[in-house]
This record gives structure tokens, C-alpha cells and sequence, in this order.
């Protein structure tokens, strides 16, 4: 079976991704045979305190944040990015290149990501959630957060806060990383992380998640477990689709392999289309 599209990258058009490239990315995916590419950039509003202590000084996000650590993120620039898609749509022809956003927090900036979503077609949207209220009028990711706050808290938090992003916006068609803040986690504090210890959590926004008719997110930045996939097939889970959440070309279609191997060991199968996702069957 060959790769299945990578749904998920980042180019330069990403306000983080300082490495990023759409023609290197487009070159990495045809090498490696995948049938597609979804070019979702970042489109966030949310404004939010880097924990600068945690970061290099030269740390890309440390260059955006104020010397308090208050990080505004950059505007999107949606007719450069299109522009970019049709180029490369032009160079690589035997490619399939998806349009695409991966809007964070949508359900708080419902008019602010109306607005971008007007000003072109994007193939692909993807909802996620990146931060969290810190309880004091700001908001942190995880890594800020597991300094304030008991460690199986912070997940806790995030995975209440999923099903309000879910039942908040209809935007997007595609949860991203419901892992999100295992990649974070902070082993030498907490000790190793107990997937099952949040069994009940992660089973709600998967439940929740499945009823609203998306497709969630295998992300490989960090592997998901098998565990993930046998709950959200559980809970109803109807699709699926694959990201290597890639912010350099090099790590396009980044552990896909595995990934799809466990999805279709899963009862998960491709669709007609190579760009479409995979759907259950059984």
C-alpha cells in the first residue's frame, strides 16, 4: 500500500516555521511517492506568554515574544500563500497540492477566522488547540503551563477544553494533534506519561469529536499510540487523516509508514481520491 497524503505541513508561509519551504516540502513529498500535500499554515489569534526560561535566546519564538514573554502571533498573508500554492501547483504537476489552514483556538476568534477563510479557497481546515487559560487573564501551551500547574492537570484542562473547540466552531473538518500536550510532557518532574490515567478524558473529546462528523488527526510529530485509535474507533470515530505537522521539509511524511500500517490495522482503509481521508469500514 502506498503512503497516504501528509495533511498536515508548514511552510515558510507559517509564522514558526522559519525553515520552513514549499517547493523543498513539495520536492521531499514526490520522492517519497505520496499522492498528495495539504499546505496548512498557521492562523492564530490567541495571545500568549513564552516560557522564555525554557527557550534559546536565538529560539524563534523568543525573537517574536516582548522581553515579558507576550508573544502576538503574525498575521497571515493569505495572497502570498496562494500564490505560492499556484507555483508550485505549476512546478509539480504530479503532485496534488491542497490549500489549507490549521486554525488554533477557533471557537475564541470566530470573526477573526471568518475573515481569513474569506479571502480564498482552502482545500483542507484543521481546528486545534495550542493554549489554555493560565488563570490570570493570560493564556500558555503546555510548556508554560506545566510550570504553574500539577502536570496531569494541564491535560486534564486541555482535554476539556476539545470539546468546546469542537462544539464552538464549524470551521474546520479535521481535529490536529489531540496529543498535543504529551509532546510537552515533563518526564524528569511527573515521571513517565500514564495514557491510561486520562482514559476517561480522552475517550470524552474523541466521543465528542466522532458525533460532530470530523476526522481526527494521526499526527506524527510525536507517534500515536495504538491506544488512541482503538478509543476513537470506540467512540464512533468514522475518519481519519495524516500529518506530519512538519515545520522543516525534511520531516514531510515523518513516521507515515507506521502510521498507516496502524490505522489500517484498525479497520481504516483510503478513499477513492488519494487526497481523501481514510474512512472505516467494518
Amino acid at each position: 500500500m502506498s503512503l497516504p497524503a501528509d495533511s498536515h505541513v508548514h511552510s515558510e508561509w507559517s509564522w514558526d516555521a522559519p525553515k520552513g519551504s514549499m517547493e523543498r516540502s513539495c520536492a521531499r513529498a514526490m520522492a517519497f511517492g505520496l499522492p498528495a500535500i495539504a499546505f496548512t499554515e498557521h492562523v492564530d489569534h490567541t495571545v500568549w506568554t513564552v516560557a522564555l526560561d525554557a527557550l534559546d535566546p536565538d529560539d524563534h519564538l523568543a525573537t517574536l515574544s516582548t522581553p515579558d514573554g507576550q508573544l502576538t502571533p503574525p498575521a497571515f498573508d493569505a495572497p502570498g500563500y496562494l500564490e505560492a500554492i499556484e507555483r508550485c501547483r505549476e512546478r509539480f504537476p504530479g503532485l496534488r497540492i491542497l490549500s489549507g489552514l490549521e486554525v488554533g483556538e477557533p471557537h475564541w476568534h470566530a470573526r477573526a477566522v471568518t475573515d481569513v477563510l474569506g479571502t480564498g479557497r482552502f482545500d483542507r481546515v484543521l481546528g486545534s488547540l495550542h493554549c489554555l487559560p493560565t488563570g490570570d487573564g493570560a493564556f500558555s501551551e503546555p510548556p508554560g503551563l506545566y510550570g504553574r500547574r500539577a502536570a496531569a492537570e494541564v491535560v486534564r484542562a486541555y482535554l476539556a477544553e476539545v470539546p468546546r473547540l469542537v462544539t464552538g466552531s464549524d470551521v474546520f473538518s479535521v481535529l490536529a494533534h489531540i496529543d498535543y500536550p504529551i509532546r510537552y510532557w515533563p518526564h524528569r518532574e511527573a515521571g513517565p506519561f500514564d495514557l491510561l490515567a486520562f482514559e476517561e478524558e480522552f475517550r470524552h473529546a474523541l466521543r465528542v469529536t466522532a458525533r460532530s462528523g470530523r476526522a481526527l488527526e494521526i499526527n506524527t510529530r510525536v507517534p500515536m499510540g495504538s491506544t488512541l485509535l482503538k478509543w476513537w474507533r470506540a467512540e464512533g470515530g468514522q475518519a481519519v487523516t495524516f500529518g506530519s505537522d512538519a515545520h522543516d521539509p525534511s520531516l514531510v511524511a515523518h513516521g507515515f509508514r507506521e502510521a498507516a500500517d496502524m490505522a489500517e490495522a484498525h479497520g481504516f482503509r483510503p478513499g477513492q481520491e488519494p487526497y481523501d481521508f481514510w474512512a472505516r469500514v467494518g
